[in-house]
């Protein structure tokens, strides 16, 4: 997989057209000093003409200052990255100016951000390389605008304003560091069971692995009728789990999950966990050798990525699931369905992430995740609100509390009964706390492979 760092960018420095130069603080301090001859042109007329002859020499070292001063031409300035953008994981970027002139200069510097990205925008004196830090709050794109420049000589008469054009638009992606953490560490307990059990599960799937003698309690459908007749009694086939399965992700994007979980001093939507956990179970499922599939819906389909293996399959979901924003209208979940059972005729592992209203009806969601059900194994992944669950379990204090807390109850209780009912049509259900969304969806697809549930 190619490096998701943005690239490097480098101009050379351009003159601004309105204001291109300035005055020095020394400039002004210089002034100052020459308003000492009006204390002695009280008595002295004359001594005013001093004054003004101080000013003309201020003006004209100014001018020789910079004339002096280096042209913009012969300075370059970069930006770097110290690694991919990350949304919630702070990362550096570097300014960087080369002097090609050979005369030492006094820089101050700003680089346009996006808001995304930082909350204003850094500002540097001083030295010829700076460093400041982003944290992106949002995925997809954020830009980057000009670094604008001033500079002057050690006299500090004299300034040059400057503008190095280095617009440049760069990728948020989602969480990458969680997911190589949860899939390390899943992958890491999982073969320590492996070894500690030190067999296969034969008979739970349904890649053939052997033939052998009938033995009570074998199913009739395992029977080789072929084998049988050759040798004259019952023989039966032995299977292994299947190595290679299909798994699609589906995202729900649409207005449910644009709700803001808040957590120590930072606020994610729902979708920036789904996102997390979806590109989690997805390179976990490649390097298991599953053929990995994305479906993002909204109002539309906003995102496909057929199933396949290998490293471009992984760059192909992060960078589709990079994009990804909710909506502020309601998901259609029929044709997420329906798009889905018309590409996939086979029997597959569904990881459906999304959120459900507690309406008084079946939400519209609940159906089709159950319909999907009868063709698919669905794993049902609901994100919760923890600010309902915490009224829920709360002790009131007051009339109006009581009510809060009822209401929250009746909505917990509707939530539990709705999931209840999913899964007694075969649908693995669960409403989970964005907390832990990510470990349990995990934890709850390697239960999937470990008990050969396709």
């Amino acid at each position: 997989m190619t490096s998701l760092t943005p690239p490097p960018v480098e101009a050379t420095l351009r003159t601004r057209t309105l204001l291109p130069v300035g005055f020095g603080p020394r400039f002004f301090w210089m002034l100052v000093v020459g308003f000492v001859w009006l204390i002695p042109a009280w008595w002295s007329t004359g001594l005013i003409a001093a004054m003004f002859v101080w000013d003309a020499c201020v003006l004209a070292v100014w001018a020789i200052d910079l004339r002096l001063l280096p042209r913009p031409s012969e300075f370059t300035v970069s930006r770097s990255f110290s690694g991919p953008l990350v949304i919630g994981r702070p990362a550096d970027v570097t300014i960087s100016i080369r002097n090609r002139s050979g005369r030492s200069v006094f820089a101050h510097l700003l680089d346009e951000t996006s808001t995304v990205l930082r909350d204003e925008p850094p500002v540097f004196k001083g030295g010829m390389a700076q460093t400041y830090e982003v944290t992106p709050r949002e995925r997809g794109n954020a830009n980057f605008g000009s670094v604008f420049l001033r500079y002057r000589s050690e006299l500090g008469f004299a300034e040059r304003w400057c503008v190095a054009p280095l617009a440049q638009t760069v990728v948020v992606y989602p969480d990458l560091v969680e997911a190589k953490d949860h899939a390390l560490h899943l992958i890491r307990s999982r073969q320590q069971q492996i070894e500690k059990r030190q067999h296969r599960y034969r008979g739970l799937g349904r890649e053939f692995e052997s033939l052998r003698e009938y033995r009570e309690g074998d199913e009739l459908r395992d029977v080789s009728w072929t084998a049988t007749a050759r040798r004259c009694q019952l023989v039966t086939r032995t299977y292994n789990v299947e190595r290679s399965q299909t798994v699609w992700i589906v995202v729900d994007a649409g207005r449910l999950m644009r709700a803001q979980i808040r957590s120590g001093g930072s606020s994610f939507t729902k979708l920036d966990y789904g996102v997390n956990a979806a590109l989690c179970v997805g390179q976990v499922a490649l390097q298991y050798g599953d053929r990995v599939g994305l479906l993002v819906y909204g109002r539309s389909i906003r995102t496909s990525v057929a199933p396949a293996r290998g490293p471009q399959q992984l760059r192909a979901f992060v960078d589709a699931l990079a994009k990804v924003r909710a909506e502020p209208v309601e998901a259609d979940h029929a044709r997420a369905a329906s798009t889905l059972l018309h590409r996939q005729t086979r029997r597959s592992l569904i990881v459906w992430i999304t959120d459900f209203a507690e309406t008084p009806a079946v939400p519209d969601v609940i159906e089709y995740a159950a319909h999907a059900g009868r063709r698919h194994l669905v794993l049902f992944a609901a994100i919760s609100q923890p600010d309902l669950a915490q009224v829920a379990h709360s002790v009131p204090d007051s009339e109006t509390a009581m009510f809060r807390q009822a209401a929250a109850l009746e909505i917990v209780d509707r939530r539990e009964l709705l999931l209840r009912n999913l899964r007694q049509t075969g649908v693995l259900a669960m409403d989970l706390n964005p907390s832990g969304f990510t470990t349990a969806v995990l934890n709850q697809y390697l239960e999937i492979k470990d008990r050969g549930l396709l």
